[in-house]
């Protein structure tokens, strides 16, 4: 079973988007420690609903989230848009809910004038390393032993990839 669609997020997916946030987190994949109560906002203003597409289920549930957004606030850089997030339940995993949120975001960021979309990920990150890579992502730079995470030295992987091919 697919989501029956990806859609943008709205203001009121706040809370499922948080919980969902939350329930995903991993040193697999985070940079960041576990999240502890009393959590922050899902939404601020450097992550508005806009920058999020999310993947729902016909009875409304949020299964999982994108964010896109251009990599910098310069002119010179607006033909590139980067993904800066991408979580899916676990409950969803399997059913190619990832796989239609990074199509989406394709989409997207043609429909927003961009040419080129690049994203970074964990070097240990093997499942996510091989999603991005069978959807055209090419590693494109690595930053040796950038971040300690969970007692060892983990690459930080740049990868890109054309929107116009």
């Amino acid at each position: 079973m697919s989501p029956s669609h990806i859609r943008p997020a709205r203001h009121t997916d706040e809370a499922a988007l948080g919980a969902l946030d939350r329930d995903t987190w991993s040193p697999l994949h985070a940079v960041q420690p576990r999240p502890k109560p009393p959590y922050d906002p899902f939404f601020d203003s450097n992550h508005r609903p806009e920058d999020f597409l999310v993947a729902e289920d016909p009875d409304g549930t949020i299964t999982g989230y994108l964010r896109l957004i251009p990599p910098t606030p310069l002119a010179c850089n607006q033909h590139v848009r980067q993904i800066q997030g991408l979580a899916v339940a676990d409950r969803a995993r399997g059913r190619g809910i990832a796989r239609a949120l990074l199509r989406a975001s394709f989409d997207e960021a043609r429909r927003q004038g961009a040419v080129r979309m690049t994203l970074r990920v964990l070097g240990h990150n093997k499942p996510a390393r091989a999603l991005y890579e069978a959807e055209g992502f090419a590693v494109e730079g690595v930053l040796p032993g950038e971040f300690y995470l969970d007692g060892q030295y983990v690459d930080d992987v740049m990868m890109g990839r054309s929107l116009t091919v």
